[in-house]
């Protein structure tokens, strides 16, 4: 039988993403509930390039233990003018303290901090076609003003 190869990790691009303050929707039978809006943004990087629109939200789900799943959703439009849809669902927890931190929105070092998700992409652009054929997986850290993602392409 053949060895079936171990996925290895393309870097395709760095992102920050602006943030506005939480809405807190409250403790609902599934959690915490709380919407946060994307104000814009910036993607860098080998494989695109560009900006992140306003408009997007990310919508979180905050459990008792403080596991907190994200679903973000949002536009990027590369240099080109090429669009290219974002859903980026994923997981953050770490130590209560660092996490009651920031839910305050306070300043937090990542490196104390498990944020991990993996974002899809839907474009009308021939030359993007590749990101809608592809697995991606992103690390992020969460800044009091921002989220910053590292975004790569499993190969």
């Amino acid at each position: 039988m053949t060895t079936i190869p171990a996925p290895a990790l393309e870097h395709v691009f760095d992102a920050r993403i602006a943030v506005a303050v939480p809405y807190e929707v409250g403790e609902t039978t599934a959690g915490s509930r709380r919407v946060i809006a994307i104000t814009g943004g910036t993607v860098s990087g080998p494989g695109l390039a560009g900006r992140v629109m306003p408009g997007g939200a990310d919508y979180q789900t905050i459990a008792s233990d403080g596991l907190t799943q994200l679903h973000a959703r949002y536009v990027i439009e590369a240099e080109d003018g090429a669009r290219i849809y974002v859903e980026n669902t994923g997981l953050r927890f770490g130590p209560p303290e660092a996490l009651e931190r920031l839910r305050r929105g306070e300043p937090v070092d990542p490196a104390l901090i498990y944020f991990r998700s993996a974002p899809r992409f839907e474009t009308a652009a021939p030359r993007l076609a590749w990101m809608q054929t592809s697995l991606f997986l992103a690390t992020g850290a969460r800044a009091p003003d921002h989220v910053a993602l590292s975004v790569y392409r499993v190969a």
